[in-house]
């Protein structure tokens, strides 16, 4: 193999990828809750806004149902590199039957669906942002692999283990009872440098003492070597057999000490400046190893996170099923949720207040849940039933304050805040009897601009004082979108308003007339100028697909597959 081939993971169908209907989104406002409406375009003109200017308070906490990938695809255009984590909990493809999702695709499927996703959701991260996802061992090792191609392999952060289980089930397989799943984490590139501290618990402050009364308080050790054989320091001495760090530290009983095999000092000059400051331990007879006395006061009470998370740290299945029996009806209860302590860990190390999380396999809301406890700005996305009947109730009562349990003590959650329920808008075609693509007749003249500017690349801000204003991309290059049909006449009047410093994309039924006279419009017919940009009527990418998704000639399915699970 030359050194120029990569080593990809490769399955049945991986080449074919789907076109996405970049859709709208239509709020029920039925099932938003609480939510400041958005500023409405037909009460004030709205001016160009830069679309990589900060996200608009209105639009903050949304609750999408529909298939997660088109919803993702719709959230594209506005959030791309705004979210600051993903979290996600996928089916784990284990071959075992779920109430609310089928969980066992094939897997040469089950990869292509995770892939597909995974390019949007590193669209939509902001370049410091972070991706955590869940899964066990059934396709852990295959995801890992999978990511290192959609994230590149160096931005592949650790994995957690967490104990999701603490007892053992006697009638485990080969007599190893499996108790944790991974939790992978990948950044979206350099931008991410580190994540945030954990707050001390008990464990941890038990570690610190002050055996020789040093008047800075209570200290722990640390060492005062590092690697010989890693990174550049390794190279270096494998070339040359020669390191800096071999020395000796004499105590101050004049015994003399070398580094361990495979370490080496940290300079000297540092160890000779932390002996002078009275920061290195050399045990209380004075011939122990010396180590680097490091201080409580000076840790502000702060410590770095460990891979491995217990049940006791971050909860357990056991813990999250019962947080949902006091929020819900045994008779609604998820089968697989996530326990609250676990999601404010993740949220916590990867965000600050106020920066938005995004979870696209929703499940019973926990995600949400916790980031609306925690001052931050959330989206999710869930396709099935449980949408309303799981994730709706939940959050209310986190908004009212009626939900005491999970992490809400822990963070003195009062209540407050709201978010807004949306579904995804049908395909903006369809096709007629005579199997013409067509404009679909349950749009509207509003959803109809507001989807065209989405195709067309624009930002839509319909305007109260220039009727042919429904969109911009620039403070100079608008959009006009009408079913209507267009003569010399009506062109002449609008050229003549955009004036010669505008421009003008015009997306119309049909026009009569010499556009080549008026030099600042474009105009284009409906549907011709998107027909061939994306699937049309396609309204299902979820995990209940059972075979690999066809495509005709044109790149169109004509029919959608049925389904009605997670995804």
């Amino acid at each position: 193999m030359s050194k120029k081939q990569k080593l990809e993971l490769t399955w049945i169908g991986k080449d074919k990828r789907p076109r996405l209907e970049p859709r709208i989104l239509l709020e029920d406002k039925t099932l938003s809750y609480r939510a400041d409406a958005p500023i409405s375009t037909a009460q004030a003109e709205l001016p160009f806004t830069d679309p990589t200017a900060p996200i608009q308070p209105w639009h903050d906490n949304l609750l999408i149902q529909g298939d997660n990938l088109l919803a993702l695809k719709a959230l594209e255009q506005q959030y791309s590199g705004k979210v600051k984590c993903v979290f996600i909990d996928p089916p784990y493809n284990t071959g075992s039957a779920f109430t609310h999702y089928d969980d066992g695709l094939e897997h040469s499927l089950w990869l292509s669906l995770i892939r597909d996703r995974l390019e949007v959701l590193r669209a939509l991260l902001a370049e410091d942002g972070s991706l955590w996802i869940t899964i066990d061992d059934n396709e852990a090792h295959y995801l890992k692999v999978l990511c290192d191609e959609v994230f590149g392999r160096g931005n592949f952060v650790g994995n957690i283990v967490w104990q999701k289980f603490h007892s053992v089930k006697t009638n485990a397989q080969y007599r190893l009872s499996q108790a944790h799943d991974h939790i992978l984490i990948f950044k979206k590139s350099e931008a991410l440098q580190n994540f945030n501290f954990l707050d001390m618990d008990d464990d941890a402050l038990k570690v610190y003492k002050n055996p020789d009364n040093d008047p800075r308080g209570r200290w722990r050790t640390a060492p005062l070597t590092v690697s010989l054989i890693g990174g550049a320091r390794g190279k270096a001495f494998a070339k040359t057999g020669q390191s800096t760090g071999f020395y000796e530290i004499v105590a101050p009983n004049g015994k003399k000490h070398l580094p361990s095999n495979g370490r080496c000092w940290i300079s000297k000059k540092g160890v000779d400046e932390l002996i002078a400051d009275n920061r290195v331990w050399w045990g209380k007879d004075g011939n122990a190893v010396p180590m680097k006395k490091i201080f409580l006061n000076e840790s502000g009470g702060r410590k770095i996170c460990s891979t491995f998370w217990s049940h006791t740290e971050v909860g357990s299945n056991k813990i999250a099923n019962e947080e949902q029996k006091s929020l819900l009806d045994d008779d609604v209860v998820f089968s697989t949720p996530k326990p609250e302590k676990l999601l404010e860990r993740i949220i916590h190390l990867a965000t600050n207040p106020n920066d938005l999380v995004l979870d696209s396999f929703a499940g019973s809301g926990t995600t949400g849940a916790v980031a609306h406890k925690m001052g931050r700005r959330w989206i999710m996305v869930e396709l099935g039933e449980h949408c309303h009947t799981h994730i709706v109730p939940r959050l209310k009562k986190v908004i009212d304050g009626a939900d005491p349990g999970g992490i809400s003590k822990a963070v003195n959650w009062q209540g407050g805040g709201g978010f807004r329920y949306f579904r995804l808008a049908p395909s903006l075609l369809k096709k007629d009897s005579w199997g013409n693509w067509v404009i679909n007749p349950v749009y509207n003249a509003e959803m109809l601009s507001e989807a065209m500017c989405k195709h067309m690349g624009f930002h839509y801000a319909p305007s109260q004082s220039h009727f042919w204003r429904h969109g911009h991309s620039t403070e100079s290059d608008f959009i006009y979108v009408t079913t209507g049909s267009l003569g010399h006449e009506q062109l002449k009047v609008i050229s003549e308003q955009v004036g010669d410093s505008g421009t003008l994309l015009i997306c119309c039924k049909a026009f009569m007339a010499d556009t080549d006279a008026f030099p600042n419009l474009t105009v284009k017919k409906i549907p011709q100028a998107i027909l061939n940009k994306c699937e049309w009527d396609r309204d299902d990418y979820s995990f209940s697909l059972n075979v690999l998704p066809d495509e005709d000639s044109a790149g169109q399915a004509d029919t959608a597959p049925d389904a009605d699970n997670n995804g």
